[in-house]
């Protein structure tokens, strides 16, 4: 059944989208950057495209995040969203505080914006992925509480489902770990343990339990499987996913001067972080093969189980690679944490977005599926953007393990920038693998302009 308030989730997916193909561009800047050197300097330096690359990530993501909140709420409460106009009015002020905040990156030097949005008042600027201006960390708990209210209330006044309170509990955890993001203590230490408070316990933590809601809905709608046989396997996958997350901070911890203890607990419970993900892989696979229906949305099923495949190998594989702390004593800082860092957001995070986008925006458009033309182009949209990630993260991989031989293991180390010049190739490489993802992407956006209607909702 659709509700008419679950249409405030379009203009919140057609921004997700939006965003992503800014992410991308300047993904694609960083890149030229790190083999041409004055690419675009000094107009956008390195550290500056960086910023804005990461932190359209993190917002577009967000937007996601919040539009399928919109969207799967009332479907799973079974009643109207609280409040559609305080979704409007939040949609607008995320989206031009988000905007003006990349515009200050890119026209202010950092300095002087710290010093323009009142940094000596609350000194919360200059940490990685918290780069964001005082004045939008808090636009951003604003957002996030009256959002929060939003949904809350919808569930509080219809069905409680298991989907709808994972959701809940993901987004409530998301918004309060990052008010860490506020504490930013003299010493470094401190520091850098607390920093990963919102950092890790974010993407490792209270995001898995988003990603498992979604995946699950996605599922329920497009299989026909039992809603107590998928909600079971939610609580297991969920269970999993925070107590090995949680302790996985552990981590992080190695060498930044924490009590040694951490190498152990950080070590034992960041192996077993990839058991959750191999435990979506294996619902997602089985709850298709399990399927009472055809979906007329073959490319939202596609999705759905790339979105398994992909979180396992980034996170959970490319993770362990380098998870233990015997192996990140060497790999630390390299390109082999890029490379884990780039598939596991993609497989887990940018595709269950992708997922929930595919699914809902033609049900938004009144009908069940987009053209089988369509259909067909989104889904090549799939392997162009999979496909092409898997060559960026091989690209990475191998640059991180020459990177380490020549600076770290070899019996004569070289200078950083020397062992740069010798993994150059890889760099390329990386870049036109880089160019077929965006091309992916280009694709996935012309997919929903191509054809005709398949059939009404």
């Amino acid at each position: 059944m659709q509700y008419k308030s679950q249409a405030v989730a379009k203009p919140y997916f057609i921004a997700a989208i939006g965003l992503f193909i800014g992410q991308i561009l300047f993904g694609l800047i960083l890149g030229l950057q790190y083999v041409i050197g004055d690419f675009l300097f000094p107009e956008i330096p390195f550290n500056v495209a960086r910023m804005v690359h990461t932190n359209l990530l993190i917002v577009w993501l967000l937007f996601g995040f919040m539009g399928a909140a919109y969207y799967l709420i009332p479907e799973e409460a079974e009643t109207e969203l609280f409040s559609p106009k305080l979704a409007l009015v939040l949609f607008w002020v995320f989206l031009v505080a988000g905007a003006l905040t990349i515009v200050g990156y890119l026209t202010v030097p950092y300095a002087t914006l710290a010093k323009l949005t009142g940094n000596d008042l609350l000194a919360t600027m200059g940490r990685e992925f918290l780069e964001q201006p005082l004045p939008t960390k808090l636009g951003i708990v604003v957002v996030a509480l009256a959002f929060l209210f939003n949904i809350t209330m919808t569930v509080l006044k219809g069905r409680k489902t298991s989907i709808a309170l994972v959701l809940l509990l993901g987004l409530w955890g998301l918004a309060v770990f990052f008010l860490f993001s506020f504490y930013n203590p003299a010493n470094i230490v401190v520091d850098k343990f607390f920093w990963w408070w919102v950092v890790h316990l974010w993407v490792e933590g209270v995001w898995e339990l988003i990603m498992g809601a979604m995946l699950a809905y996605v599922l329920i709608k497009t299989t026909g499987v039992d809603r107590e046989v998928i909600e079971k396997w939610l609580y297991v996958i969920i269970t999993l996913a925070l107590v090995t997350g949680i302790i996985g901070t552990g981590h992080h911890y190695y060498w930044i001067g924490t009590p040694e203890y951490w190498q152990w607990w950080g070590s034992i419970f960041s192996a077993l972080e990839p058991i959750p993900f191999f435990a979506m892989t294996v619902f997602a696979f089985n709850m298709v093969n399990r399927r009472r229906r055809e979906h007329p949305n073959r490319a939202a099923v596609l999705w759905a189980l790339g979105t398994g495949v992909m979180a396992f190998l980034g996170a959970g594989v490319w993770g362990f690679l380098h998870t233990l702390a015997p192996v990140n004593y060497y790999t630390h800082g390299t390109q082999i944490t890029a490379a884990h860092g780039h598939m596991a957001f993609y497989g887990a995070y940018v595709m269950v977005n992708l997922t929930m986008i595919s699914y809902a925006m033609p049900l938004l458009r009144g009908r069940a599926a987009n053209s089988n033309k369509s259909q067909v182009l989104e889904m090549w949209s799939f392997w162009l953007m999979t496909i092409a990630m898997v060559f960026i993260t091989l690209f990475l991989t191998a640059a991180g393990i020459l990177q380490v031989w020549l600076q770290r293991v070899s019996e004569d180390p070289v200078p950083f920038m020397v062992g740069q010049d010798q993994v150059a190739l890889f760099y390329w490489m990386r870049e036109w693998a880089g160019v077929a993802f965006f091309i992916g992407l280009l694709v996935y956006v012309a997919s929903f302009f191509v054809g005709g209607e398949e059939k009404s909702a």
